[in-house]
């Protein structure tokens, strides 16, 4: 079952990094429009999203290899007992 979690924590990594890149192509689209206040807001809104995307994946990468680690060290001990 940590096997199972590890792997979902990955797979939401990769999902959640993907968002990333996905809102990063769209803050540059955005960017070329003419510049007004919503335009700035959203550059500021999309900015933050980015970083809270950015974080997110990378503690469920962490997250996500240490469960499988673990989990394969558990595995290991319990072969050579």
């Amino acid at each position: 079952m940590n096997k199972f979690i590890a792997v979902l924590q990955l797979i939401g990594s990769a999902v959640v990094s993907l968002m990333a890149l996905a809102t990063l192509i769209n803050l540059i689209l955005i960017s070329t429009r003419p510049e007004t206040i919503s335009v700035v807001n959203t550059l500021i809104g999309q900015g933050v999203i980015i970083i809270c995307f950015l974080v997110l994946g990378r503690v469920l990468f962490k997250k996500g290899l240490a469960g499988l680690k673990q989990d394969n060290l558990a595995t290991d001990s319990d072969r050579s007992a």
